[in-house]
């Protein structure tokens, strides 16, 4: 884990202010990079909680900041997409997302679609061709 979160720290967007886990798969790759890379992180829920805090995201104000969203695995880019669209709504800039392996599925042409720029640590052609 170490080795990604520090590899993924080279791949940080430079105007990044605020790194986005999203549930479940981004959030420990998301704590991890922020302890590498001293930028702060939040969590984002699929939904918004209906108790608690009923929050969509938990960490400090992302209004008017530079978010980029960590994922792990990118497939079809939808669960970026409606994350980005819902931190966009409540003020969030958003058009960088990073991954750990993007499966080439279509998802960096989908998210190129909503203006969001991926950046990848493998690829599945990466990884099929070392092993």
């Amino acid at each position: 884990m170490q080795a990604i979160a520090t590899s993924l720290c080279r791949l940080i967007p430079p105007r990044t202010e605020i790194l986005a886990g999203l549930e479940m798969g981004g959030i420990p790759i998301a704590t991890m990079v922020s302890h590498y890379s001293n930028i702060p992180c939040l969590f984002v829920r699929k939904v918004a909680k209906q108790h608690g805090t009923s929050k969509l995201a938990e960490g400090q104000d992302f209004s008017g900041k530079q978010v980029t969203i960590v994922e792990d695995i990118v497939s079809s880019g939808g669960q970026i997409i409606l994350s980005a669209k819902d931190l966009r709504d409540l003020g969030a800039e958003v058009t960088h997302a990073l991954c750990v392996i993007d499966r080439q599925s279509g998802g960096k042409e989908k998210l190129a679609e909503n203006h969001i720029t991926l950046t990848s640590l493998f690829t599945m052609d990466n990884l099929k061709r070392h092993h």
